[in-house]
């Protein structure tokens, strides 16, 4: 389902960055056609995919070294007992 929700996220955000640019854009005098639209939120879901995999990728490190309790976060995560 993470990759249904992952293709989702992208595909909204790419059409909401359209869809901004087309009203944004004119209110600064930037006046550019549907293909530049089309490139620019490109550029800004690819940011912003970007932007989403590093936090994920702190946020993860942090949780794994306060489990540990090392803060290098390089040891493996606390193992729980059943």
């Amino acid at each position: 389902m993470s990759m249904v929700e992952a293709a989702t996220n992208v595909v909204v955000s790419y059409v909401l960055a359209i869809a901004t640019q087309i009203v944004v854009f004119p209110w600064f005098g930037i006046e550019t056609g549907l293909a530049e639209h089309l490139t620019i939120g490109l550029a800004f879901v690819g940011v912003s995919l970007v932007r989403g995999y590093l936090l994920r990728r702190l946020f993860e490190w942090i949780r794994v070294a306060s489990r540990s309790g090392d803060r290098d976060g390089h040891a493996e995560p606390a193992q729980t007992r059943r």
